[in-house]
């Protein structure tokens, strides 16, 4: 008897877990969020929508902000592991940023952290996220803006598809660089040297 109830408590748990049944609104006028923002392609130029949690369909009005999210993610990912390379090779001016200072790229965040500079550049990032990203944010929520784009686009290309394009380039690159840095970081750690991390 203990053993019926505890399989039946069980059972009852893992259907907490499960998702109900969902119905389907069957529309020919509903579009895809794929349809509308460049990027459903992977490496090979293949058709990609990668949305597993539905969030696209389920939030339709976040959607601006989630591509917003995904392309600055991206840029600041491909800038970190930029960095992270670099800086295995060279380094700034100034003694604590010295390769006696910090022998390691890994260890730098805990070093500077104790001396300062960390602290800048969480007083710079918040600066443009309250100036810029603040009023960029609503102009993109309000259709006066495409997410990730400052108007630097004077070096892309001039017709759409070719900007197109490049956006996709960039959203591969950026998605590849959100991985990369992850994998630096971890292979930094665990093999403790630094470039190529082996």
């Amino acid at each position: 008897m203990k053993n019926a109830v505890a399989l039946l408590a069980c059972l009852a748990g893992a259907n907490a877990f499960s998702s109900a049944p969902m119905s389907k609104a069957s529309s020919a006028l509903q579009m895809s969020v794929f349809d509308d923002y460049p990027g459903a392609v992977d490496f090979r130029g293949k058709k990609f929508e990668f949305d597993p949690l539905g969030l696209a369909e389920t939030y339709p009005p976040l959607v601006p902000w989630f591509r917003e999210c995904e392309v600055r993610h991206g840029r600041t990912a491909m800038l970190a592991v930029m960095g992270f390379i670099a800086t295995d090779f060279m380094r700034i001016p100034g003694e604590m940023y010295s390769f006696e200072a910090i022998p390691k790229t890994i260890d730098a965040h805990d070093a500077l952290l104790k001396s300062g500079p960390m602290y800048q550049l969480v007083l710079w990032i918040g600066l443009w996220d309250l100036v810029i990203t603040t009023s960029a944010m609503k102009a993109t929520g309000d259709g006066d803006r495409e997410p990730g784009d400052f108007a630097w686009t004077w070096f892309g290309p001039a017709d759409k598809e070719g900007m197109d394009k490049k956006k996709e380039s960039e959203l591969l690159n950026g998605r590849l660089a959100m991985i990369a840095v992850g994998g630096i970081a971890t292979q930094s750690i665990v093999s403790g040297h630094g470039f190529p991390y082996v």
